[in-house]
């Protein structure tokens, strides 16, 4: 008697794994996209949370400190970063001072860095900046007017002023 034995080879065939191959790198190419787009506006909404955390704590400096600007955001041109923001980091008496027991602050945990950029330094100016426009910038994250105590950021690569009103303009990739 001969026994036959009837072999199944059971699995893909080449085709059908090219077809999946080609069905993933689809998904893919729509997925990835999205999420870099994530990133970059997880990292604009955090610049926006930032700014109204500054203005705030600025203002709030100024209330109780007889409207005065912290010293190190009152002198006009490109401030270092433990210069800019060095009184907001520690008590401080109403007249700035740091002896006996102040009563006062601090406003920030650290100087705020700009999420776009890295930068914490601080250009200060004596007029208002326009959104979106050119900033003058080069290495700063952060514009200060000491006339009015207004804020802003410098956009991803410093040149403009980041447009907080319209986070998609290009401007602020710029």
């Amino acid at each position: 008697m001969n026994s036959y034995r009837n072999t199944v080879r059971r699995g893909f065939t080449l085709v059908e794994i090219l077809i999946v191959v080609i069905i993933l790198g689809i998904l893919a190419a729509i997925v990835i996209p999205q999420f870099t787009n994530a990133s970059q506006d997880a990292r604009k909404n955090s610049l926006t949370s930032q700014l109204q955390t500054i203005r705030s704590q600025v203002e709030l400096f100024k209330m109780q400190h007889l409207d005065k600007n912290p010293n190190g955001l009152n002198t006009a041109g490109t401030i270092p970063s433990a210069t800019a923001w060095a009184e907001m980091l520690v008590k401080t008496n109403n007249d700035q001072t740091t002896t006996g027991a102040p009563q006062f602050g601090p406003y920030l945990q650290g100087a705020p860095v700009n999420p776009l950029n890295g930068s914490s330094i601080v250009k200060v100016v004596s007029a208002d900046v326009t959104l979106g426009q050119a900033s003058g910038c080069t290495t700063e994250g952060w514009i200060y007017n000491q006339a009015n105590g207004k804020s802003w950021a410098t956009s991803a690569k410093f040149t403009m002023v980041y447009n907080e009103g319209n986070s998609a303009d290009p401007n602020n990739d710029l």
